[in-house]
């Protein structure tokens, strides 16, 4: 799942590769591919003038027309996780399976709570919560208005965001495509600090839940 390797083995056809991945996990139950490191790998390959629409050879695929797919792609997973959690959310849950463990709706779930509409949007940017998300709002029979809306303002800030600075970064310093891995451990840990940040807090509030005294000895401090 590394994007240089798929470059490598798919050569100019992996913008229709990259279609499917951020297809399957913004909507089929599966976190683990990669969408941010793919979006900002893309961005670098485009500027490199790597990407092809039909393999090898011209024409060569615009920064425009990727965003424009990658976009689609995205909110069209988000529309069809967003059905399968109305059709099939409960037995879902309940199951608990090795891939969709209850515990990811259930910290979905408190993330959607938390941030209602700008939950879409938020969660788009963090792994896990990304794929899931629609599920949540399938399953609490979010509007579908509503849901289509905030579904594609988030498509768009996702993928153009990260796109466009893998894009402006391959463009304004060539060598970095180098260097890809460490530009791709960079995003990675960009994208992960929020599930981290979230994880302290947490921790922080369960502490303050289990011995009374702690807040007001942190207030004190």
């Amino acid at each position: 799942m590394e994007p240089e390797w798929l470059l490598d083995n798919f050569g100019g056809t992996l913008i229709w590769i990259s279609l499917a991945i951020v297809f399957v996990e913004c909507g089929l139950f599966f976190p683990f591919l990669p969408g941010d490191t793919l979006l900002f790998a893309l961005g670098l390959f485009i500027a490199g003038e790597q990407i092809h629409i039909f393999g090898m050879g011209e024409p060569l695929v615009e920064l425009a027309v990727a965003l424009v797919l990658l976009t689609i792609a995205g909110f069209l997973g988000n529309v069809v996780g967003y059905e399968i959690g109305r059709k099939l959310g409960p037995p879902l849950y309940e199951r608990d399976g090795r891939i969709l463990k209850r515990k990811y709706f259930d910290n979905t779930t408190a993330f959607f709570d938390k941030h209602g509409n700008k939950a879409l949007v938020i969660g788009r940017f963090v792994p896990f919560v990304r794929t899931y998300i629609t599920v949540v709002a399938g399953v609490t029979q979010m509007e579908r208005r509503r849901f289509f809306t905030w579904s594609a303002i988030g498509a768009v800030l996702w993928v153009c965001s990260i796109t466009m600075l893998g894009y402006f970064l391959g463009a304004t310093f060539p060598s970095i495509g180098d260097n890809i891995d460490y530009a791709m451990i960079a995003i990675l840990i960009f994208t992960l600090a929020p599930l981290v940040y979230e994880g302290v807090k947490h921790r922080r509030e369960l502490r303050r839940g289990e011995d009374p005294d702690a807040e007001a000895r942190t207030a004190e401090a």
